[in-house]
């Protein structure tokens, strides 16, 4: 199916794309023709349009992906278009990002109005909504019952940017506790995922990502989510920073219980160091709450949140919220970015935030992601040798496996939708989350037929 599109124009390269939307099964020849039969929706063949393309830009690009053979051009609500003229039911959401759909009318025309305003003025003068966003961020969050003692915003412009403004904020919080610089450890957990960045890193446990690179930043300890009796030899006087995934996404959709968060705030207060939550990917609406913690008493809440993903749906944007104490103790100079805060994806936030946070919002999601876990259950109960436990809230949710999902990741892309993995054996579930009932049935009804094929294989 064509998707229509709010946009007024599409770039060079869709245009260029467009140019080839007649004679594709023909172009690619034999070998496509003989695919299209077994699957309805191919990946484009080695000799297709998309093929030319991407072999013509690779020899340009550092190799840090493997990406699969489509190339994406156009997009509207749960749907994307490749460059062969192919639709996808979208339930991976830009891992997570675009949380309202792809070319939401409105954004698209926000978006147009401020790049005619003005686009950029740097952190050395004021706009205004750098400081709007930051308002916004906090009455937000008031408003939902998160972070006691909310108070400021750091504005970045990515997830792993938050990440390290947090961790900076924390290592300034144990060097003024105790000025020898003992007060300077980190502690994070084992599959979680915090960024590429060097600090981001060093929290982020895992050795395919940190081995490259060693070594990580000095003074960083793991430990393992949920293991409550750990906790008073995990974080001690000398730790000054704890980050943490109420629901670790990249690493298999874990939850964090209640139980283990309030145990580890407790344990947070009583050694002065500074709890962080990283809800980059399971905040901002995801779990049926604005912000994942949101549920734990007061006394679990932390000290400080990250976001990005959904908070510009696209635009790339970060932030870091933080209470007063914690505000209190960063002066001027002791933290910067060129980019961030910017008007247009401030202003481009500030509307999708004031979306997210809507109760009407967090009603659909709660509905949506209802309908997806127990679409998933039926998959357990069709598929008992094969497909495990239901993992997660909301509409972040996680299907285990008994082996390696990517065959069932390209089944299914190549009957029309688009999943991704986390962890070692786990699809992970995260649309858009403006995605209806109908579509929720369509993707789940496709993700059926690509597993039949895969494990009666």
């Amino acid at each position: 199916m064509a998707l229509r599109l709010p946009l007024r124009q599409l770039g060079a390269l869709s245009r260029a794309s467009r140019r080839y939307a007649s004679g594709a099964a023909a172009a690619a020849g034999r070998t496509t023709a003989t695919k299209s039969a077994k699957v309805p929706n191919p990946d484009p063949t080695p000799d297709s349009r998309t093929a030319r393309l991407v072999d013509e830009q690779l020899r340009y690009m550092v190799p840090t992906y493997v990406r699969p053979p489509p190339m994406f051009v156009r997009g509207s609500g749960c749907h994307v278009e490749d460059a062969d003229g192919r639709a996808y039911l979208d339930f991976t959401a830009g891992i997570a990002v675009t949380a309202l759909g792809h070319s939401d009318p409105q954004i698209a025309d926000l978006i147009y109005q401020q790049a005619n305003t003005i686009l950029h003025t740097s952190n050395l003068y004021h706009n205004p909504w750098t400081g709007a966003l930051s308002k916004l961020l906090v009455e937000k969050t008031r408003e939902a019952g998160g972070m006691e003692g909310v108070s400021r915003v750091f504005i970045c412009n990515s997830g792993s940017e938050a990440n390290e403004a947090a961790l900076k904020f924390a290592r300034k919080a144990g060097k003024l506790a105790d000025p020898s610089g003992a007060k300077h450890e980190v502690v994070s957990f084992r599959n979680s995922f915090h960024g590429r960045t060097m600090g981001s890193l060093s929290a982020t446990p895992n050795p395919k990502y940190q081995q490259p690179f060693s070594p990580m930043v000095p003074g960083f300890h793991y430990g393992d989510l949920n293991d409550i009796d750990a906790i008073p030899h995990l974080v001690t006087e000398k730790t000054c920073g704890v980050i943490v995934e109420p629901i670790q996404g990249e690493g298999g959709v874990n939850v964090a219980t209640p139980e283990f968060l309030t145990a580890l705030a407790r344990r947070c207060r009583e050694v002065g160091a500074l709890l962080i939550h990283d809800e980059i990917q399971c905040g901002l609406g995801r779990t049926g709450e604005f912000w994942a913690h949101a549920a734990l008493p007061a006394s679990a809440h932390p000290d400080m949140i990250t976001t990005a993903k959904a908070l510009g749906n696209g635009v790339p944007i970060g932030a870091t919220i933080v209470t007063e104490r914690v505000s209190s103790l960063i002066a001027t100079g002791d933290h910067g970015t060129t980019f961030g805060g910017n008007p247009l994806a401030c202003a481009v936030a500030h509307h999708i935030v004031q979306r997210l946070a809507a109760p009407e919002m967090a009603a659909a999601v709660a509905e949506r992601g209802a309908q997806l876990r127990a679409a998933m259950e039926e998959l357990q109960k069709r598929f008992p040798e094969q497909v495990g436990e239901v993992r997660g809230r909301g509409l972040l949710l996680g299907l285990q496996l008994n082996a390696d999902p990517t065959p069932i990741v390209n089944a299914a892309r190549e009957r029309g939708l688009l999943i991704i993995t986390c962890g070692k054996d786990t699809l992970r579930f995260v649309p858009p989350l403006v995605i209806s009932e109908r579509e929720v049935e369509e993707g789940m009804r496709i993700l059926g037929e690509a597993m039949e094929a895969v494990f009666e294989k």
